[in-house]
């Protein structure tokens, strides 16, 4: 039996929303708000008494796939939950957030993992935002300290991986920086401007500066990852680890570029990260592969001449080529935002497409199916044979954004 507490929440929200609303893009908004708020209730029951687990993907069963707090994936349901209750006002989504928010906080001393700006940032920072609590302050600043910890002043970035390789690279990683890395230097930002500290801003934009100058192609495409050695500061390798090639164009390594650089932006105001949002936006969104729905392929450049695959998973008994409907929700976030700095029709009228089409019945779950997430075919690492054509957890928290700000971004006439 559903909780009627997360139905009045709902009809809160049209109460509150719909009834001064009479544009179609606004109706549309609550429809699939109103639908996240039944479908994650559907997640906090199929979660049950899994203490300390968060929700990730599905198994090959369609059950729910878990990861414990040190999972880079862990912050985004406590995120979702946040972004829940800032959209209908409804205090037993506050409840839940919190609920799912303070297990994170040992990971204020992860010194291991880069994507404590994923895990920490998008819970404990979108409950900052929401209630000023001063303890989610402290844990956030703790955190970024922590995050500090992984920058060489040798390489001029933040390390990425405990080393590593790619599936088919005989080179070991040394200081692998990825293009997600990108993604949490937003902690960064909000710590400098919280503390005063300059510090935290200054790595960040440095780390945002080595990155177009390794990362990016000519043609604005971005490389997944770049190996540095650790002492010289000399490049080693350049390699995809999710990709389809090194020399691809993984779809969701561009979406993070877009956003990353998007947020680079608006933190810095410098138009030089503005120019490079725009040129990687542009590539995505011109793509020849990129299929009318705007839902783009896993790779831009799977089975293409001049782009070899050295990886052992067979996906030619998958018999089609995956999308990823994760790429496409981080990409219509992001675009959103760029649409509010450069005022170009495209990008705004590529991010409704793309929300709209994820918000069809191809792309939406129907309610209480999925194990409970919003969207269906995503990839996550198709060369590892894992999470392919499966929801994603990232895939919910940046449609649920994207929906925030389609909701609060009018199309200049």
């Amino acid at each position: 039996m559903r909780n009627s507490r997360f139905i009045f929440g709902s009809f809160i929200f049209i109460l509150l929303v719909g009834c001064t609303s009479v544009d179609s893009r606004k109706k549309f908004v609550e429809e699939n708000i109103i639908y996240a708020c039944e479908q994650t209730h559907c997640m906090l029951t199929s979660l049950g008494e899994t203490q300390g687990r968060y929700p990730r993907s599905t198994k090959k069963d369609g059950s729910l796939s878990t990861t414990d707090i040190y999972g880079w994936t862990s912050g985004f349901f406590p995120g979702t939950l946040w972004m829940l209750y800032e959209l209908t006002n409804d205090s037993c989504w506050k409840e839940k957030a919190v609920e799912w928010t303070l297990p994170l906080e040992p990971n204020k001393y992860n010194t291991k993992d880069h994507d404590v700006g994923f895990m920490m940032y998008n819970s404990f920072g979108r409950g900052f935002a929401l209630t000023k609590d001063k303890s989610y302050r402290d844990i956030l600043v703790q955190t970024a300290n922590s995050l500090m910890t992984r920058f060489n002043p040798n390489v001029h970035s933040i390390k990425s991986w405990e080393g590593g390789k790619a599936p088919h690279d005989t080179i070991v990683w040394q200081f692998p920086v990825i293009i997600d890395n990108m993604m949490n230097l937003e902690l960064l930002f909000w710590a400098s401007k919280e503390t005063g500290d300059k510090k935290y801003y200054d790595v960040a934009v440095t780390h945002a500066n080595t990155t177009i100058k390794n990362h990016l192609r000519e043609d604005f495409s971005c490389y997944h990852v770049v190996d540095y050695d650790s002492i010289t500061g000399e490049i080693r390798d350049k390699a995809t680890a999710q990709g389809y090639a090194d020399n691809s164009a993984w779809a969701r390594g561009q979406a993070w570029g877009i956003y990353g650089f998007t947020m680079v932006y608006r933190e810095t105001g410098d138009p030089k990260y503005l120019s490079v949002a725009q040129k990687m936006a542009d590539f995505f969104l011109n793509n020849p592969s990129l299929p009318e729905d705007k839902i783009p392929l896993w790779d831009f450049n799977v089975g293409q001449d001049g782009y070899t695959k050295g990886w052992k998973f067979d996906d030619t008994k998958l018999g089609y080529i995956p999308r990823d409907a994760s790429a496409a929700a981080i990409a219509a976030s992001a675009l959103l935002e760029l649409y509010q700095y450069t005022k170009s029709p495209e990008y705004y009228d590529s991010a409704a497409t793309m929300i709209h089409s994820l918000a069809s019945d191809l792309y939406r779950a129907k309610l209480g199916d999925n194990a409970g997430f919003l969207l269906k075919h995503s990839t996550g690492s198709l060369p590892h044979g894992k999470e392919i054509d499966v929801p994603l957890v990232y895939a919910d928290y940046y449609f649920l954004e994207a929906l925030s700000r389609y909701l609060n971004t009018d199309k200049a006439s």
